[in-house]
């Protein structure tokens, strides 16, 4: 049996998974599961489950081997979902009925619809209190993987719905070209800061499909 769990996007990301242009996200591994070296210095450590009794760490000689375990064995321990889980999505939205009517429609607004969505008085609520009911996206994880930030493929940038543009550290290059790797540099950046890429954290790699309202219903 699948778990189910929530996912934030921003607009622009919830337009590119509308269209269908975005099957991946990156996400930052949680500070608890990060490498570090073991007391005697000999080893790094990953946390790999927190439980009083069943918790237990995976290792390495270096981070990257310590981290190549989550890839050869221990996929399944990706705390934002393993292959087969289900992902609704979260988003900023509006409910003129004010929760008196508990399913997705004519009354529920979503943001990342544009600028013609008419409120009529209302007001915007962050994605962040989004409601299950009011979900209108729902997908399921297809595979996942662990991985530096800038060993992201020009292949996986476009899968993550990045645009064609020049990245940013390469702008004051001579003859740099633009590539979807480039875009998603500036998205990163935009989303998490301006010295995000540079940090090159360890990221989970979600890779997902969407699932149809049909499909989610049965």
């Amino acid at each position: 049996m699948s778990n189910e769990k929530p996912i934030l996007f921003k607009d622009d990301m919830i337009r590119a998974i509308l269209e269908g242009r975005k099957t991946q996200t990156r996400r930052i591994v949680p500070e608890w599961q990060r490498p570090s070296l073991t007391h005697d210095g000999d080893r790094y450590i990953s946390i790999a489950q927190r439980h009083p009794r069943w918790g237990f760490g995976v290792f390495g000689k270096t981070e990257d081997e310590c981290m190549a375990n989550y890839n050869d064995e221990y996929a399944s321990l990706c705390p934002f979902g393993k292959p087969g889980d289900r992902l609704w999505v979260r988003e900023t939205f509006a409910d003129e009925a004010g929760g008196t009517r508990k399913f997705p429609g004519e009354h529920i607004y979503y943001r990342a619809d544009g600028d013609g969505v008419d409120l009529q008085g209302g007001c915007w609520t962050p994605s962040i209190h989004m409601p299950r009911w009011a979900s209108r996206i729902t997908l399921e994880v297809t595979g996942v993987r662990v991985e530096r930030l800038q060993d992201i493929s020009e292949r996986d940038s476009r899968e993550e719905g990045a645009r064609f543009e020049l990245a940013e550290i390469d702008s004051v290059r001579l003859g740099a070209e633009a590539s979807h790797r480039g875009g998603f540099q500036n998205l990163w950046q935009r989303i998490n800061g301006p010295d995000s890429w540079y940090a090159n954290p360890w990221v989970w790699v979600i890779k997902f499909k969407r699932i149809d309202q049909e499909a989610k219903a049965a």
